[in-house]
Parts: structure tokens; sequence; C-alpha cells
């Protein structure tokens, strides 16, 4: 089992979140195995930000013991326009190589933990862990990177039983996958960017 422990207050500079076990400090991205169990494809995520929230919290992949933190640009926290619609967050112990050209995208890894948006009934909180089923995937382009966005569901969530693939989602979660689409494509927007592109149509 995974506890957290806070430092800081949400909207500074100075807010972490660590990763605790039995035995003391450790790293989300290195410390929790990416498989809950993987003959049956459930993984371990990591929750960084909550659904109806805009902070862009992230793994601190260059910080000892990778907390999370508020990612800053140009010196000020990010925030995106609109609330996540999802739970999102990271697949524990994956990493998108930025020196290896992915050959469907034609483009390089972005450096970061891969992306998961988790769309069942919860609300979670930053530093959650939860174990989750693989149901798609979006190849995002973001600024000329690869940028996976992996599509799952809480093993947790009531009506999980029911959802074992896409189709399965279109018909249990009617539009989630098109609106969680949308919001992709379209949150950097209101910042001044064009909408992000995604390879395979």
């Amino acid at each position: 089992a995974f506890s957290t422990q806070k430092f800081g207050k949400l909207g500074t500079d100075a807010f972490r979140v660590f990763f605790k076990n039995k035995a003391g400090l450790i790293s989300p991205f290195h410390d929790i195995p990416l498989w809950a169990d993987k003959e049956k494809g459930i993984a371990n995520m990591v929750v960084e930000i909550p659904r109806g929230t805009r902070a862009k919290l992230e793994i601190a992949t260059k910080e000892k013991l990778n907390p999370i933190k508020q990612d800053t640009k140009k010196g000020k926290l990010r925030y995106v326009a609109y609330p996540y619609p999802f739970n999102y967050g990271a697949l524990t112990q994956t990493w998108e190589d930025p020196e290896h050209e992915h050959p469907d995208t034609k483009a390089k890894g972005d450096g970061d933990p891969i992306d998961a948006c988790e769309i069942g009934s919860t609300d979670f909180a930053t530093g959650d862990v939860i174990q989750v089923k693989v149901l798609g995937t979006w190849a995002m382009i973001d600024d000329g990177e690869t940028d996976w966005k992996i599509l799952v569901l809480n093993v947790n969530d009531p009506l999980a039983d029911k959802v074992n693939d896409i189709d399965d989602l279109a018909e249990v979660f009617p539009g989630v996958v098109d609106y969680s689409h949308v919001f992709l494509r379209d949150y950097k927007i209101p910042a001044g960017k064009g909408a992000n592109e995604f390879a395979f149509g």
C-alpha cells in the first residue's frame, strides 16, 4: 500500500506531494510497479490532476524521489483553460524516450511518463495510486513530440465489469471518448496555441 505526504500549499511553487510505503519515502516514477496484475492487464496509475481541476500538476522527473509538483512556464505556475474532464495522471515505470522516433508517429518521445486518462465515476485526489484497465490510446503530437494518452478505467468503478474494450466504453459511457478527445485536442487553444494533432487520424 502507498500513502502520500504533502508539503507546501497547492497553487504555490513550494507545493509537493511525496509518496511512501511501509519502509519510507519512495519514487512513484521508479518504485511503484507498472503492473498490478500483468496477467489480467491491470496497471498502476498515479493520479496527478483530479477531474474538475485546472492546475497542471505532474511527477517531477528531475527531482529527488520524483514528487508531484505544479508545472511552471516562464516562471509562472501553469493552469489549463478548461477543467480536466477525467482524472489525469501517469502510468508508473514508463517513459517516453526523447531519443527514440516512433515509426508510426514519426516523432520522438516527450521525456515524461506515459499519460493516463481515467474516465470512471470517482473523482480521485492528487497522489492517489489506483489500479486501472487499459481501454485504448491516442497518439497525440504535442510540439512535435509523441505524447501517448492512454484511456483507462478504475477497476473498482461500479461499471468496470461491463467495460473491457473501446466498444464497451461507447455503450456504457456514451460520449466519453468524443469529449475526452476534444479536450485533449483543444485545451491549449485559449493559451494561443493551435489544436493538438493526433497520429492515426
